[in-house]
């Protein structure tokens, strides 16, 4: 059973709030009408609001939802005074019970939990009358116009005190074949956001979109129609906020800059190897990256696996009269490897794949500090690797250590140095918005830190609790900066790669990423990531080599293989063949 969280709170002299009188006050707060065997939690200080409360402005009351998914006791400070936010749970499990009814049209698989999502930590759709939800919301579709339009009507209720909340919306119908599914589907959901924003107080800068690649959206509009309805489109039907649509406009026009036949890729792929080991596995990481130490023996077995992969592709690609666009050195991370397997791996490739003289990009993921020797650099110096990305995530040390990345801050400056100093001239570093523990300070310090080595291109990822991590399965473990403070984050990272010279040329976003923010790819002027770019677009085959290539969800700068497009492969090890086929 849901029971619903309430929040009370009272507005106190900053000075009081920070005396020993707090936990009076908070006793006061919930007497305030909580009424029940409600209990409040020990204090907790926050440099930004956890319930989506900003500054000191009024708190809706007995409002049956915690965005934050916590309880407790919060402190949101505004100049000289300060608001005392008591969240009380009165037990069981906090999260949002919403009953839908659906009113000409039929439920499609998930289309209305996604946007509920947005706004609450759990939810559940129950599609039929419960008594224990706590809102209850009647969606309506009909057609205008014979059939040219459809209007949908939302009407949300709140169960215990019985507010409403409306949203009426009409839209050209797309009368292709599944587009008028699309159409109900965006209406409906249309209308949803809306009326969730009012309820809850909180805006989604993106929108109805929730999927994972919204420049690809941007791009299949830009074939159809200019710029500026583009623009207009995604604020009218999307409800996308205007930052977010300048955001995708921007990377949408820089894309066909970088790579003018984008569209026009047919007979070439990109390849992705997939080397997944790495010195020790990351707590926010679901990749199959196994721990190198002492797997030896495994490493071995692997590489012979791939250095078999590698002659059977080359072959199918040049009987098929295939070149290659971009490579991409993925994992885990490959310089997990020594220097010599990295070396073999070079000259197999070399032999088998063809037209290697013209592959325009060629990335190996050195994201890990620790792997990286003046040997291994060497090595991609003499096969004439392009790009390289050395990711210190972070520049905090405690963090480093929280999440599992067992180097120091000072390795990471060390050997960016030394790439530097080889003749690695377009270095990556990736960074992550979020990490435990951090708030506005520590990614200052980081900024402040990356300044000092200017890699070309940075890529800024918003932590996302993926499933399976380590992260997530013990995620009580872990305190995490809340909403507000994410978005402060990410505005001040754009403004420091902005001040900085770099420009975004790619994004992407992920489920269960903080903040409902982005994850985004900066770079100095003509040092895009090519891989990335076509990646994300989805616009050419990307061949995916090395173990479960193919099956992966794209996260982050050091496991680009993402979800891969032409990804389905079989190895017959009795007649030893290789099957590769094109997914569209």
């Amino acid at each position: 059973m849901y029971r619903s969280p309430k929040e009370h709170c009272v507005t106190l002299p900053e000075q009081q709030l920070l005396s020993s009188d707090v936990e009076e006050a908070a006793v006061m707060a919930s007497m305030n009408g909580a009424g029940g065997e409600w209990s409040a939690q020990p204090i907790r200080r926050s440099a930004s609001s956890s319930s989506g409360i900003q500054g000191s402005r009024p708190v809706k009351t007995n409002r049956p939802f915690l965005p934050s998914g916590e309880s407790g006791l919060f402190v949101s400070s505004r100049g000289n005074c300060a608001t005392l936010v008591l969240v009380l749970k009165s037990g069981g499990k906090a999260g949002m019970r919403i009953a839908i009814e659906r009113v000409g049209f039929e439920a499609q698989a998930n289309e209305l939990f996604h946007i509920a999502k947005l706004f609450f930590e759990e939810v559940e759709i129950a599609d039929e009358p419960v008594e224990e939800a706590g809102l209850r919301v009647r969606a309506e579709v009909r057609e205008l116009e014979e059939g040219k339009r459809l209007e949908a009507y939302v009407r949300l209720t709140v169960t215990e005190n019985g507010r409403v909340y409306e949203s009426r919306h009409d839209r050209a119908a797309d009368l292709r074949e599944g587009g008028l599914k699309r159409t109900v589907k965006r209406a409906v959901g249309y209308g949803l956001l809306q009326v969730l924003q009012e309820y809850t107080g909180l805006e989604q800068a993106w929108g109805i979109l929730t999927g994972v690649r919204p420049t690809k959206l941007m791009h299949n509009m830009m074939m159809k129609m200019s710029l500026a309805e583009c623009k207009q489109t995604l604020r009218d039907e999307y409800l996308v906020s205007e930052p977010k649509v300048e955001l995708l406009a921007g990377i949408a026009e820089r894309r066909l800059r970088v790579i003018p036949d984008l569209f026009r890729l047919d007979r070439e792929v990109s390849l992705y190897i997939g080397i997944p080991f790495c010195p020790t596995k990351c707590a926010y990481c679901t990749f199959p990256a196994y721990d190198i130490r002492g797997n030896n023996g495994s490493v071995e077995a692997f590489l012979e696996g791939l250095h078999y992969e590698i002659r059977e592709m080359g072959r199918w690609m040049r009987e098929a009269g295939l070149t290659i666009t971009t490579i991409y050195w993925g994992g885990g991370t490959p310089t997990s490897i020594t220097a010599e397997q990295m070396d073999a791996l070079f000259v197999t490739m070399h032999e088998a794949f063809p037209a290697m003289d013209k592959v325009r990009e060629l990335t190996v993921e050195a994201g890990r500090p620790d792997t990286i020797t003046e040997d291994k650099i060497n090595v991609m110096k003499r096969w004439k690797v392009d790009r390289i990305s050395i990711n210190p995530q972070s520049f905090t040390q405690a963090t480093l250590d929280t999440i599992g990345r067992h180097h120091t801050v000072t390795e990471t400056l060390d050997k960016f140095k030394l790439a530097r100093e080889m003749g690695m001239n377009n270095i990556n570093m990736d960074l992550i918005i979020g990490l435990p523990n951090e708030g506005m300070k520590e990614p200052q310090h980081t900024l402040d830190e990356t300044a000092r080595s200017l890699p070309e291109s940075l890529t800024v990822h918003t932590l996302s609790f993926k499933r399976a991590s380590r992260m997530t399965k013990n995620k009580e473990d872990y305190e995490v900066a809340e909403r507000d403070e994410i978005t402060d984050m990410i505005r001040t990272t754009a403004d420091w790669t902005e001040e900085h010279g770099y420009v975004p040329y790619y994004m992407y976003r992920q489920k269960n990423i903080l903040g409902n923010q982005e994850n985004v790819g900066y770079s100095l002027e003509g040092y895009e990531s090519l891989y990335n770019i076509l990646m994300m677009e989805e616009r050419q085959t990307i061949i995916g080599l090395g173990l479960r290539s193919g099956q992966q969800n794209p996260v982050s700068e050091g496991h680009a293989g993402g979800r891969l497009r032409a990804a389905d492969r079989t190895i017959s090890e009795s007649k030893r063949t290789l099957r590769v086929q094109s997914i569209v």
